[in-house]
């Protein structure tokens, strides 16, 4: 708290410095509270009319930034942390600890990235970044609007649309990590259609971390076509194929030791993701207008996985696996909203139909190690038995969803919102039933309504809200059926309470928001290990999180602007009792209880075009065991950032880790017959990016 407290007095007495200084062309005003987003209630609103915890990165933030990975502009949002687990994989915090668990929901357009029950916590890496005109953050469950795994919080990239004249960039970038990207974007109207292109290209040779290379490549097209004032027709493709050396994280005799050597030669991680959507859109009238959205999706993640390797009894001698998790999706998306002259009110109604056949495949292979090295030099499949796995599933989703909102009072703005989901998983195993293949075929179903209700008050640039909202997550597939003989799991489900507010003063040049929740978690799903050596999920437990999130923005004139946001929280087991050991009371393992970031960003006027910033990322402790019995001290790093555009050329030099801190960005550790096991996934060392663009 007490660098809450000195930043903000820098903050404050910055802006009186420099509240006078402001010239008669100043227009870079703060605009949040007037801010229009969609992702609240999947419609246009005023942001201090959504009862809810929001923020926007705004283009400009994303141009500025010139972000290799998400991680980057996340981070600056109040109850956001994403730890960056190397090549734009990654865990996830926003009111949650840091976890891989599907608790998060990652939009493109408003729409899942994923379908329900084959989540992966890195998904964002799925994402075109270079097409984002946007990204909206909505904190807490959202599941009333958009159903399963919105809990933390929502994540909606929203994409570019055409430009109406000719325009666009070629940029280059390269650092001294051995990454290297090139980006590209062209795009024009003519007539009725406008169409844009981008896309990226990225890859790191012989980075920091002995055999850590990837490469990505990333395309998006983007077409609209206006039949009137009234229809317009929106098609929009998207190809993400990205492979990437897995490491795994480093022990914790490496990591004292800065060794970053590893066993690894082979091991992998390999993601093809495309998504094609046709949207139509057409206005009634001044008061009502439908949607609907087809979508088809065709994903998949092949591994050959470090975390799998495991030892036996020839220490030559070890055992893996190589595993693909594939589906495609058929969707359609629906969506009516009509205004009202009754209390000023509006209804949205809406449905999904989501058709998403899915298949897994896991063999076993047979790992060489290498001696006096350690080095694992190859692997070999068993003939025959060698497979592990081999399902199928054909997933279900139906929802229906409905969201209103009306004027009781004066500066008043209530809102309630409630959706039906109904699952339907119909798994086949082409396996004999055992621990390691899986569950007998079977029939799942699960069904659940989500509601939410809120309000926003508000008096000039003073705002309040308050919402009260429920989230579920049903088990994914590989918790009921992976690795289980007797598959029976009730869904995750999630309770919130949060008030917050905002307000706007001096004229705009400062502005403050804050909230404070309480989340209520209740059969949470982990995996219990049996007297015979396997394991069955069971829900076990119940959580409580509670926080207060917070953000500054000072723009004393057009050339300074100061911007920072924190996060106070805790994450406790209410009950959870595992293999007989109870947890209850105890924090939960990777959550920090302070995290903050802080932002300064100078654009001289006598020197157009030309821009300097620096960032502070702050990490608090955090217990690395659910015993807390182990912590981890966290990290400080600096990030800082030059730019000059001067006619159509812009150069740029990004020093990410400015002071070359050594951190790690996660920490665990898990304790099995007495010993304990640590892994720290490492943050990016000093990496110093210079990049050159062409805008035209």
């Amino acid at each position: 708290m007490v660098k809450i407290i000195v930043c903000t007095l820098v903050c404050m007495g910055v802006w009186l410095q420099h509240a006078n200084a402001q010239t008669s062309a100043f227009n870079d005003t703060i605009k949040e509270i007037d801010l229009v987003v969609v992702t609240a209630n999947k419609t246009a609103q005023k942001r201090s009319e959504a009862p809810v915890a929001i923020t926007v990165i705004s283009k400009r933030i994303i141009d500025e930034a010139k972000a290799q990975s998400m991680d980057l502009l996340l981070n600056k949002v109040s109850g956001v942390y994403m730890a960056n687990l190397g090549n734009e994989q990654h865990s996830m915090s926003i009111r949650q600890p840091m976890t891989t668990k599907s608790l998060f929901l990652y939009l493109e357009d408003g729409i899942p990235v994923r379908t329900t029950g084959v989540y992966n916590h890195n998904a964002l890496l799925e994402m075109n970044l270079a097409a984002a005109e946007r990204i909206e953050v909505v904190k807490g469950p959202g599941s009333a609007m958009y159903g399963a795994e919105a809990i933390g919080g929502v994540v909606n990239v929203i994409t570019q649309a055409p430009p109406d004249k000719f325009k666009g960039y070629a940029n280059v970038q390269f650092n001294n990590n051995g990454y290297k990207r090139v980006d590209a974007q062209a795009g024009t109207t003519i007539g009725k259609l406008g169409i844009l292109f981008n896309g990226y290209y990225a890859q790191r040779k012989n980075g920091t971390i002995e055999y850590s290379d990837f490469s990505k490549k990333s395309f998006s097209v983007k077409g609209e076509y206006r039949f009137s004032d009234k229809t317009n027709w929106t098609n929009a493709l998207s190809i993400v194929d990205y492979h990437s050396d897995m490491t795994g994280g480093l022990d914790s005799l490496k990591y004292v030791k800065k060794d970053f050597s590893t066993f690894q030669t082979f091991t992998y991680r390999s993601v093809f993701a495309l998504r094609l959507r046709s949207g139509l859109e057409h206005k009634w009238n001044d008061n009502g207008k439908t949607s609907i959205h087809f979508v088809y999706r065709d994903n998949s993640i092949g591994q050959n996985p470090s975390y799998s390797i495991a030892s036996t009894s020839n220490p030559l001698r070890y055992k893996g696996q190589i595993n693909e998790n594939a589906f495609s999706t058929y969707a359609a998306y629906a969506q009516h909203e009509e205004t009202l002259k009754w209390i000023d009110s509006r209804l949205i109604i809406g449905a999904v139909l989501d058709n998403s056949p899915q298949e897994y495949f896991a063999k076993f292979i047979w790992i060489n190690r290498a001696s006096p090295t350690g080095k694992f030099t190859g692997y070999d499949s068993p003939d025959p038995d060698s497979v592990l796995n081999n399902y199928t599933t054909k997933i279900l989703n139906t929802a229906f969803f409905g969201n209103y909102e009306f004027t009781p009072l004066k500066n008043m703005r209530g809102v309630v919102s409630l959706r039906y989901d109904d699952f339907r998983y119909d798994f086949k195993n082409n396996l004999p039933p055992s621990a390691t293949s899986g569950g007998p075929s079977s029939v799942q179903t699960f069904s659940r309504f989500t509601p939410k209700i809120g309000f926003t008050y508000n008096i000039k640039q003073v705002g309040f809200y308050a919402n009260y909202s429920h989230g579920y997550v049903p088990p994914q597939l590989n918790e009921l059926f992976n690795g289980v003989k007797t598959p029976y799991l009730q869904p995750q489900t999630f309770v919130n309470y949060e008030v917050g507010g905002w307000m706007a003063l001096f004229r705009n040049k400062v502005y403050a928001d804050w909230s404070l929740y309480s989340l209520y978690g209740s059969n949470e799903i982990v995996s219990v290990r049996q007297a015979d050596g396997s394991n069955i999920n069971q829900n076990s437990g119940k959580t409580i999180h509670q926080g207060i999130e917070y953000g500054l923005t000072v723009r004393p004139s057009e050339a300074f602007s100061i911007r920072m946001s924190g996060t106070n929280a805790k994450h406790e087991y209410i009950e959870y009792v595992v293999r007989g050991v109870r947890f209850n009371g105890k924090r939960m393992s990777g959550a920090p209880g302070f995290v903050y970031n802080c932002e300064f960003t100078y654009k001289p006027g006598f020197i157009k075009g030309f821009r300097i910033g620096a960032e502070w990322q702050h990490q608090g402790k955090y217990f690395m065991d659910d015993l807390n019995r182990f912590s981890h001290h966290g990290f400080d790093i600096i990030h800082a950032r030059i730019g000059y555009r001067i006619g159509i050329v812009e150069a740029w030099l990004n020093a990410i880790n400015l002071t070359n801190a050594y951190y790690a960005a996660s920490a665990s550790k898990s304790v099995a017959s007495g010993n304990a096991s640590y892994a720290y996934n490492i943050g990016t060392p000093r990496e110093l990016t210079f990049g050159i663009g062409i805008n035209f």
